[in-house]
């Protein structure tokens, strides 16, 4: 058998807001455990048997923090595939790009088990017995979904409502998918006993899919194929990331593979399964990671209460204190903080929406942004300046660029720098410095074992991040003429 799981990493998570935005989703926020959630969605997968090689799904810009993710907790040296979106086009896309390239790379008999980065499963032995059961039926043809089994009378999922038995033990054939249910309605499918939860995870063996997408989906099929023909493969040992090209890629339809594919095909079935899944789509789910204390309360930093019941705070860098207040979510970041009454946790996506129509930066983007050589921290700005503290990775280097409007000052805190100031290239040592005039290309490179961290003093007219000219970049992001 081969088992490639396909996992899906395209969500923004905009109700766990501020702590993800567009440039540090949800699938990268740390759980009380250290982990995060794609960390924890590459390593259960890993762990099923069969499985040759891990595929990804995300977007372009997200590739180089992902694989840093990845190798932190890749020890067995499972082999990585990428695909890579220039914007989001929703699943049936994905799911499409994903078959046509493991049909090319593993063949029509290979089994994907599409999963999303961004869901939480505490079973693993029970997840790993649902998949071997959905793999023994994607085997034969079918479309295997899989039903979690309701715990409470769930509004904001979309059901699962299962007939007749396939024949294998415990798996199901789909009668049909339903929206989300209003409050009465989901108390009905709970008590009927064959509603499920839709998870969105998939397995289907390849051959299976692609056949029933030219029946269901001819035109996601088609436009995703020419997509691929007009992309780049980069294949090295262990490695492969097909980078989709944007032109194409905005051909293909904006729809989710259920309704282009799972609603339409009469080959589908489900593995109704209890594997502790959730999909960690608000602040009320996420604190159930946190034990309560006496009076209902959950806690991440430092905080301290008097007269409190049954709130939630999450504050990593500072002190929060709570008195005399019930059923709040308090969620402290360096540049934002958010309160919510318990009962309004699906609301916050309402304030991501302003900060986008205000064209506010914070929905994006945190105090620290993440960049394929390392990370840069916004300490102070003002009136003409701006304080950065620059973590650049070792073997690392920026692009060769220049600013228009800022002159820069660069401080060498720890490690070594190797700076190209214009037509002089200088090493730079702890506590030794340059400064560099607008106007002058300029780069910067860590040569040494260890991470080189430095301050950078900008001042200037304009000091966006939008006032770079890149020349030369080693992690391919200068626009082609």
């Amino acid at each position: 058998m081969n088992l490639i799981p396909v996992i899906l990493s395209g969500g923004v998570g905009s109700r766990l807001w501020p702590v993800s935005r567009e440039a540090h989703p949800k699938p990268f926020m740390a759980l009380p455990d250290g982990q995060n959630l794609i960390q924890k969605t590459f390593l259960r997968a890993a762990k099923l048997e069969g499985v040759s090689e891990v595929l990804t799904v995300t977007n372009r810009e997200l590739l180089f923090k992902t694989e840093d993710e990845y190798r932190t907790v890749n020890k067995t040296g499972h082999a990585q595939g990428f695909i890579l979106e220039p914007f989001g086009r929703n699943t049936a896309a994905a799911v499409a790009m994903a078959a046509l390239q493991l049909n090319d790379s593993h063949g029509p008999d290979a089994h994907m088990l599409v999963l999303a980065a961004d869901h939480l499963i505490q079973n693993e032995a029970a997840f790993a017995a649902a998949v071997a059961k959905a793999v023994k039926l994607s085997a034969d043809g079918w479309l295997v979904t899989f039903g979690i089994q309701p715990q409470y009378p769930e509004t904001g999922f979309g059901y699962i409502e299962a007939g007749v038995g396939t024949g294998l033990d415990g798996t199901l054939k789909v009668a049909r998918f339903v929206e989300k249910p209003d409050l009465e309605t989901a108390k009905g499918y709970v008590a009927a006993g064959n509603y499920f939860w839709n998870s969105g995870m998939f397995c289907f063996k390849v051959g299976s899919v692609l056949e029933e997408l030219k029946k269901h989906a001819p035109d996601v099929l088609a436009a995703a194929a020419a997509v691929k023909d007009a992309s780049r493969l980069t294949e090295a040992p262990n490695y492969r990331c097909l980078a989709l090209d944007a032109d194409a890629f905005a051909q293909v339809p904006d729809i989710s593979v259920d309704y282009a594919l799972m609603e339409r095909s009469d080959k589908v079935a489900t593995v109704p399964c209890d594997i502790g899944w959730s999909d960690i789509g608000s602040w009320n789910a996420v604190s159930e990671l946190t034990e309560a204390d006496a009076q209902g309360n959950r806690f991440e930093g430092e905080v301290l209460s008097h007269n409190a019941r049954n709130n939630f705070v999450h504050s990593e860098d500072r002190l929060t204190a709570l008195v005399g207040v019930d059923d709040l979510l308090v969620i402290d970041t360096p540049d934002a903080l958010m309160i919510s009454h318990k009962d309004h946790c699906q609301d916050v996506k309402h304030i991501v929406g302003q900060l986008k129509a205000s064209g506010h930066h914070l929905h994006k983007l945190h105090r620290t942004v993440h960049r394929p050589w390392g990370t840069y921290t916004t300490l102070e700005e003002g009136e003409r300046f701006k304080i950065k503290r620059i973590v650049v990775k070792p073997q690392a280097s920026l692009s060769l660029q220049m600013h228009h409007h800022r002159s820069e000052h660069w401080i060498v805190v720890s490690g070594m720098a190797v700076v190209v100031n214009d037509d002089r290239e200088l090493m730079l040592n702890t506590n030794e410095s340059t400064f560099i005039r607008a106007g002058h290309q300029h780069r910067l490179k860590n040569p040494g074992v260890i991470d080189l961290v430095l301050i950078e003093v900008q001042s200037g007219d304009y000091l966006g991040e939008d006032d770079i000219v890149r020349f030369e970049d080693v992690y391919g992001r200068v626009d082609k003429a």
